[in-house]
């Protein structure tokens, strides 16, 4: 048993997801934080239809993360299954693998982005306003993005091998560089939207090498390996990642869907609100992500050391965390909207009086959506592909599109805004209907018959 990870099999369950949970939601938060402050910083350095211009490049950006999860976890997700069951080499491959085939697939993607950009900006939604800015932004990602999307990648892994303190470090350097880089670029070097996205990627490297010091561990099983390479070990890595795709994904139908809609109604205004609740949300959606980086390690590790009863006690308390988390960020918009809005300096009273309305009904899907991510993040963990998938396509897909495209025909603007919330809450009742009592009262079997498995 390698030191780094006795501590999944010795320690009491709460103890071990708390060491995970606390750094992994503070590194994700760190990590979302790089969009906020682009926000916020060309909110009040560039105006209204910069901030609109940044919002309409997020899902090249959602894009490269989302490449960055279904790599990373599924790749972590076997790694942490492997080294549960003592299998060290095949895990190292595994490492190696991942690092290799997300290079080669983001190389091909920045290519084709970067000589179609003004095409792929217009698709997006940009106009005469804000087009100039979407490419700039657009631009620097094509280019670069690989490095933003790398850090995250490595970050997992460092994770998934006993080292979330480091990886939370790495991301919290990457934000304080960042604000210092925002405001170098726009106010200093009036770089404006091209600046802040140059600083993203700049902070990301910085952040790139303080992973870096992880692999000078002599008890790091993060190693280039060819042994096991294989077709097939890579087919697994891209199903078992699948639902992390999707879920990140589906942030890229969520943005186009939500500004094809507000655009619909509202014009260039509802699309600059939009903006505003956009960056918050991407804030507070990746928080949600920190329960998921915790509790995949755990789930994997003993998944593959057959710990059903740890299995389930991770559950019950990941349910827990969700909840309490989503309710604190629910108080925090109906109470803080106005000062929420206040710091991306916007001009117009219009706008403003969106936004924090926008917030308030929007914010109400916090509630349902960490409860989704557990139980999405535990049918992935353990191998049950189809059912993770099930819920990441209903909840990001299906249903948002569905209602995106329903409820303002019943609401007006209200409908655009709880689409999102009512899709999550449809989906966490399915959950509870039939897929939670199967797994969380079964002791004899770790696994579900809850809408369709493997």
């Amino acid at each position: 048993m390698n030191n780094t990870h006795s501590h999944l099999k010795h320690k009491p369950v709460k103890k071990v997801f708390f060491a995970y949970f606390f750094p992994s939601i503070l590194g994700m938060m760190l990590m979302s934080a790089n969009i906020l402050i682009d926000g916020i910083f060309v909110g009040n350095g560039v105006g209204s239809a910069g901030i609109a211009g940044v919002n309409l490049a997020m899902p090249v950006f959602s894009l490269l993360f989302s490449i960055a999860l279904w790599i990373g976890i599924g790749a972590g997700t076997m790694y942490s299954i492997n080294i549960g069951s003592e299998a060290n080499d095949k895990a190292s491959s595994i490492f190696s693998l991942a690092v290799i085939s997300t290079l080669v697939l983001l190389f091909f993607i920045g290519l084709i982005g970067y000589l179609n950009v003004e095409k792929i900006a217009i698709l997006l939604g940009a106009n005469h306003d804000t087009l100039s800015y979407t490419v700039d932004y657009l631009t620097i990602l094509f280019l670069f993005g690989w490095l933003i999307a790398l850090q995250e990648l490595i970050s997992i892994f460092v994770r998934n091998d006993g080292s979330p303190k480091l990886s939370m470090i790495a991301l919290g350097m990457t934000a304080l560089v960042n604000i210092l880089l925002n405001y170098v670029m726009i106010f200093v070097l009036d770089l404006a939207v091209f600046g802040a996205a140059l600083a993203t990627v700049l902070a990301s490297v910085v952040g790139l090498l303080i992973l870096c010091l992880h692999f000078l561990k002599a008890t790091t099983l993060l190693k280039i390996s060819f042994q096991w390479w294989s077709w097939r070990l890579l087919g697994r890595i891209f199903t078992v990642g699948f639902p992390s795709f999707l879920a990140e994904a589906g942030t890229l139908v969520f943005v186009a869907g939500y500004n094809l809609a507000i655009v619909h109604l509202l014009g260039t205004t509802g699309v600059a609100a939009f903006s505003v609740i956009n960056y918050l949300h991407g804030f507070m959606y990746l928080s949600f992500f920190g329960i998921e980086l915790a509790l995949q390690p755990m789930i994997s590790y003993y998944h593959g050391a057959k710990e059903k009863s740890h299995i389930q006690e991770s559950l019950r308390i990941g349910e827990k965390t969700a909840f309490t988390l989503g309710g604190m960020l629910l108080i925090i918009g109906l109470f803080a909207a106005p000062v929420l809005v206040s710091f991306f300096g916007l001009e117009s009273d219009e706008v403003r009086t969106l936004a924090v309305q926008g917030i308030r009904l929007f914010f109400i899907g916090y509630l349902f959506i960490g409860f989704n991510f557990v139980y999405m993040t535990y049918f992935q963990s353990i191998g049950q592909i189809r059912a993770s998938v099930t819920i990441a396509l209903l909840r990001g897909f299906v249903i948002l599109i569905l209602l995106l495209w329903l409820l303002p025909k019943i609401l007006g603007v209200a409908g655009v805004w709880l689409a999102l919330p009512v899709a999550e809450m449809i989906v966490a009742l399915l959950i509870i209907c039939f897929a939670r009592k199967h797994v969380i009262n079964k002791r004899t079997k770790t696994g579900t018959k809850a809408f369709s498995s493997q």
